[in-house]
């Protein structure tokens, strides 16, 4: 059985009106795809119709600064897809006259474009003939065909690339690649999907064998790695903080936080105001006081590393010169985490 003419339907009849869908500019399909990996469109919308914007073609987006790009993405996470946005347009401005490859393996050169996105640009601008393979699509070829691969292994990839590419509409790909996700997106979705009524009831091998809760299979992976932070949040008596850029490589690359102490455990409170007064940032300073914020950790997970953070108000007399007012702590680009204490306190 061949999935395109049911899936076709479906989509003509529930597709959602979304601004990507009515252009074929490689940018901004390119824009939409790259925001809407690992995130859903109602928390992406906002951010592809606020670069679109600010931004409204890869030259402009080529010109602004990568803190400019980070700070408008603040808040959406994963951010090197944010750096890698930048860094393409730059090179898409510098080398391509603002001009997008015009074939996948061209797109498939562009930073940060993996097969997905290449196959995604292909056939909705080009309508090249590239299947695409993301989560939904997974979910919806391993539950009508019954396919037990694990979607994270190198046969499974293969498998359902190769399927994916018998399914594709090869008169209209773009419209069909764009079907088959929004299908699984709000059709055959991961939990409680509509199985009645469904196109595919008659034919779903997971329906009819009771194992949709099972599919896709995905092996485990390793237990995210336990980090200890804690933010020294440091104030003047006239209205001073202090951020520091995180490094160019690792979490939160080249965003701002409050100073860092991470521990290797969680230590006691007593141990920890005893670390943080002996830190390199702190030893030059004429603390008047420091305090704990949140006693109980915020934990923070990412993909494969789960944060315990523990933010820290210090009072000093002055600040080093590197220091910023805290009127103008907004203007610099941080990780949720961080927006969230910056919202919250009382400065």
């Amino acid at each position: 059985m061949n999935i395109a003419k049911p899936i076709l339907q479906w989509y003509t009849e529930n597709k959602r009106d979304l601004p990507w869908r009515d252009t074929k500019d490689p940018y901004k399909i390119w824009l939409s795809e790259i925001i809407l990996q690992q995130t859903q469109v109602n928390q992406g919308m906002p951010y592809y119709l606020a670069f679109v914007k600010n931004y409204p073609t890869v030259n402009h987006l080529a010109s602004a600064s990568e803190e400019e790009v980070l700070k408008l993405w603040q808040g959406l996470g994963y951010y090197s897809r944010a750096r890698n946005l930048h860094a393409t347009a730059q090179y898409i401005a510098s080398q391509e006259k603002g001009i997008f490859p015009e074939n996948y393996k061209g797109l498939l050169n562009l930073k940060g474009v993996g097969d997905y996105t290449a196959s995604a640009i292909a056939s909705i601008c080009y309508n090249q003939n590239h299947a695409v393979v993301d989560g939904n699509v997974y979910r919806v070829l391993s539950r009508v065909y019954g396919i037990t691969a694990p979607i994270n292994s190198s046969k499974g990839i293969k498998m359902f690339k190769e399927l994916a590419n018998e399914q594709l509409d090869r008169t209209d790909p773009g419209t069909y690649n764009q079907a088959v996700m929004e299908f699984g997106a709000r059709h055959c979705k991961p939990k409680n999907p509509i199985c009645n009524p469904c196109v595919f009831s008659n034919h779903c091998t997971a329906y009819n064998t009771q194992s949709i809760e099972k599919l896709p299979v995905k092996t485990k992976m390793a237990k995210p790695k336990k980090r200890y932070f804690n933010f020294m949040v440091i104030l003047s008596k006239t209205g001073e903080t202090i951020l520091t850029k995180r490094p160019s490589k690792g979490i939160w690359a080249n965003l701002y936080q409050f100073p860092l102490l991470e521990t290797q455990n969680q230590r006691s409170e007593s141990e920890l105001k005893v670390s943080l007064l002996n830190s390199e940032v702190l030893k030059p300073l004429e603390v008047l006081s420091i305090s704990s914020y949140n006693e109980t950790p915020m934990v923070h997970k990412l993909s494969h590393q789960h944060l315990y953070a523990r933010f820290w108000v210090i009072r000093a007399k002055t600040l080093p010169q590197k220091s910023i007012s805290i009127s103008e702590i907004n203007q610099y680009p941080v990780p949720r985490l961080i927006e969230k204490f910056i919202n919250e306190f009382p400065f």
